[in-house]
């Protein structure tokens, strides 16, 4: 990192604080305005915030990871923005109509508030379980490898640059939530938005300069890593209806092997869950000033989330033709003696690349592209994880508090939230396992969560009994699961 880099940096920083101050100038001391921007909120932000809010630090290792060790199967995953035109058309109707603040209201004001109550205390520990977590360990990944060198002696202790890196970022990303609220968050995410497509599209530009073009890419790699069916489907079962068993635990962008059952039947599933009824995306559609505005914001939401193909895997599939090659020699590390990419060191690819390929100034502008990455993310679970104590759960006990008060609630849960990020540092450094497991905690929680709110929408006979037998069902068998494998 040079001189010039950290100026980049450091105006990346400058305009980023700026435009939150800015807002937070704007807001009114109500709870409509702080947890939903007074639901005003234009198509732009809200398909810009959407999608900087799912875009986080985790695509930036997992995909580029996932591209050079599986190529382009990971792409199915990104192919799951039609479920956003299935937000907007369907589902947005029923919560703007309802003028909810939080999903667990809308299923309360549907079946009963215990409901309410459940799925508030089961999407708030997902939250702190899997969105944090995964955030601060991927962004761990990306500052160890740009700033290795990096390090801070505090008494006895030394603090590594996986340390100094996340609780800078926790720390700026909390304070411009607390302040400015969704507001807040709907602005920068915009304005991160831009740095984080800009950013990674140079990456990927550089990278083919470098390798030769995108001819010498295809010639360099195996042509199925370019196959998007071909990992689904093993050799000799082209063409059969016949389930695909996997042998052992699936990390999904670790692992090669993708199962066409799994991925045509259970993962739109898992993207309907998040895309339609998770809090931490849905809050933005609901901040929206109305339903037409929500489906313009989630059309423009899909299309963005197209360009993860471009921005990540293709350079992961890149990162792996420059170290087979020789061309970049320090990323000679994520592949073995034989020139496969090896899983765990594939992770560094995407920083790996901006560290040794990149010139001076241009990497400056790519850091702070992950740097949007890793804010937006984890913005987004701060803003979804506060209102949903707040909504669900303090006013609950309090159902007479005043608007100054909820806010003010609502700040105190947010600097919570970023007080339980920092002491999750320490427990992610020293364990990928936990990391590696709680993405698939997801698939447990998903498929009930869907599916008492799509048969809450069209089945009338769906009662609470029915509705809270599914919910702490998922709860108990995340939980047993995680047991079983820890």
């Amino acid at each position: 990192m040079a001189a010039v880099d950290w100026l980049v940096i450091a105006a990346y920083f400058a305009l980023l604080l700026g435009v939150a101050w800015w807002v937070a100038r704007r807001n009114t001391d109500t709870a409509a305005d702080y947890f939903l921007a007074g639901r005003n909120l234009g198509w732009f932000l809200v398909g810009a915030s959407i999608f900087a809010s799912n875009i986080g630090s985790e695509h930036v290792v997992g995909l580029a990871g996932a591209g050079a060790t599986s190529g382009v199967a990971l792409a199915h995953y990104e192919l799951h923005a039609w479920c956003l035109l299935v937000l907007g058309w369907v589902f947005v109707p029923f919560y703007s109509r309802a003028l909810v603040y939080t999903m667990p209201e809308f299923l309360g004001r549907r079946f009963s508030p215990t409901a309410r109550w459940v799925l508030s205390v089961i999407t708030l520990a997902a939250h702190v379980l899997t969105k944090f977590a995964v955030a601060i360990f991927a962004g761990g990944v990306v500052f160890a490898t740009l700033l290795p060198e990096v390090a801070l002696q505090v008494g006895g202790a030394t603090f590594n640059s996986f340390w100094i890196g996340s609780v800078v970022v926790v720390l700026l990303t909390g304070l411009y939530t607390v302040l400015g609220g969704m507001r807040a968050v709907a602005y920068t995410d915009a304005l991160q938005t831009f740095i984080l497509i800009a950013g990674s599209g140079l990456l990927t530009m550089f990278g083919l300069s470098r390798l030769g073009g995108w001819h010498e890419l295809r010639r360099v790699l195996d042509p199925d890593l370019f196959n998007l069916w071909k990992p689904l489907v093993p050799a000799g079962m082209e063409g059969t209806w016949a389930p695909v068993k996997e042998p052992g635990r699936i990390a999904w962008y670790f692992n090669s092997n993708y199962p066409w059952l799994g991925m045509l039947f259970c993962a739109p599933i898992i993207g309907l869950w998040y895309w339609c009824t998770d809090q931490y995306i849905v809050q933005r559609a609901l901040g929206a000033r109305d339903e037409r505005t929500a489906r313009r914001g989630s059309i423009f939401a899909a299309y963005l989330k197209l360009s993860p193909v471009f921005l990540f895997i293709i350079p992961g599939l890149i990162a792996l033709a420059l170290a087979k090659t020789g061309r970049v020699p320090a990323l000679g590390a994520i592949v073995d003696a034989q020139g496969h990419a090896i899983p765990q060191a594939a992770q560094a690819a995407f920083p790996l690349m901006v560290k040794h390929l990149l010139p001076e100034g241009v990497r400056g502008v790519v850091v702070a592209g992950l740097l949007a990455a890793l804010m937006s993310s984890m913005a987004g679970a701060f803003n979804a994880s506060s209102t949903l104590f707040t909504m669900d759960l303090y006013q609950k006990f309090r159902p007479q508090a005043s608007q100054h008060r909820l806010v003010w609630v609502g700040r105190a849960a947010t600097a919570a939230m970023v007080v339980i990020s920092l002491l999750w540092i320490p427990v992610i450094q020293g364990a990928r396992g936990l990391y590696d497991y709680l993405q698939g905690v997801q698939g447990y929680l998903a498929p009930p969560i869907f599916t008492v709110f799509v048969f809450g929408i069209f089945n009338r006979r769906l009662n609470a009994k029915g509705c809270l037998a599914a919910l702490i069902t998922s709860s108990t068998t995340a939980c047993s699961s995680s047991s079983s494998r820890s």
